[in-house]
């Protein structure tokens, strides 16, 4: 697979610098027309103040590029784009056929892995889709787990958002033998919220000591490494308001019947709809905060 690498990105490969992955589907379908563009600046300058050097990826005209230049950020966030989303199944058909698309946690990891990032900043971690209603069962099961499985990328994430099964998605990682690291917390986080009421496996409180693990890690296995960093106290959003929302929401599915991978994204539509920006801005304010911490872990990975 041929990869364009950024000029500045990949000096600091070959340098042996501190190199932090940025997904772009947050940027191209996650957020607000010209909100999206402000993000994406804002994280090149979290990681760069930690002295990282940022890698927003995506796919362009058929190339995966790693490091977007202001330009191509620009265009990946442009309103009207229309950029397709990208898993890592979508990378040939989407290569092959010379096509643009944003990539997600899954195409993302893949793609940093094979350009030698091995430090990926992201906001939520897919999962295990809940149920849909009358259904005891499911099958959507997020590619980002089996990604994660055979990748060696440490994922640097607030969780899984709450709409997911949080019980069910901890289960698969764990018998995929990807280990759950909790940032200075003892529960796993539920991106908006602080906590889903599992436990995280391990705690680890510096970014040495995730550094020490992820190398330890590495020495005996290859599959990925999960760093959840739940979000700041002040930025959580209010529970009673994320519970009406929800229950607003799977009642919102049920009424219009949708299945499988369309429920997350109804639940998700009403929660940024609703929330009166609540969302957006929780969202915004723990993707910053997983960069910067990303970009710690890296430079202490590259010490």
């Amino acid at each position: 697979m041929a990869l364009t690498i950024g000029t500045e990105v990949a000096a600091a490969l070959d340098a042996g610098r501190p190199v932090v992955a940025l997904e772009s589907t947050l940027l191209a379908h996650g957020l607000p027309s010209g909100r999206n563009l402000a993000l994406a600046h804002r994280l090149t300058a979290a990681v760069r103040a930690e002295g990282a050097v940022p890698a927003t990826i995506a796919v362009l005209d058929g190339t995966p590029t790693i490091g977007l230049s202001p330009a191509q950020l620009d265009r990946v966030c442009a309103e009207g784009e229309a950029l397709t989303k990208l898993t890592a199944r979508d990378l040939g058909p989407a290569i092959a056929g010379g096509r643009s698309g944003a990539t997600t946690v899954a195409a993302t990891s893949v793609l940093a892995h094979r350009a030698g990032i091995g430090v990926f900043a992201t906001g939520g971690l897919g999962g295990v889709h809940l149920p849909a209603p009358g259904d005891p069962t499911t099958w959507d099961v997020s590619a980002d787990l089996g990604v994660l499985a055979t990748t060696p990328v440490l994922v640097v994430c607030s969780g899984v958002k709450s709409v997911l099964d949080v019980a069910a998605t901890l289960e698969v990682l764990e018998a995929r033998s990807v280990p759950v690291l909790g940032y200075r917390t003892d529960d796993f986080p539920a991106f908006y919220l602080r906590s889903s009421g599992h436990p995280v496996p391990w705690r680890v409180d510096d970014p040495g000591v995730v550094a020490a693990t992820v190398r330890a890690h590495r020495e005996h296995s290859t599959s990925g490494v999960v760093l959840a960093n739940p979000v700041a106290p002040e930025h959580e959003m209010d529970r009673a308001l994320h519970d009406r929302l929800l229950a607003e929401g799977l009642d919102r599915v049920r009424e219009s019947g949708t299945r499988g991978g369309g429920v997350t994204p109804v639940l998700l539509a009403h929660f940024h709809a609703a929330s009166g920006g609540a969302s957006v801005a929780t969202n915004e304010a723990l993707v910053l905060a997983n960069a910067t911490l990303a970009a710690q872990v890296a430079a202490a990975l590259a010490a």
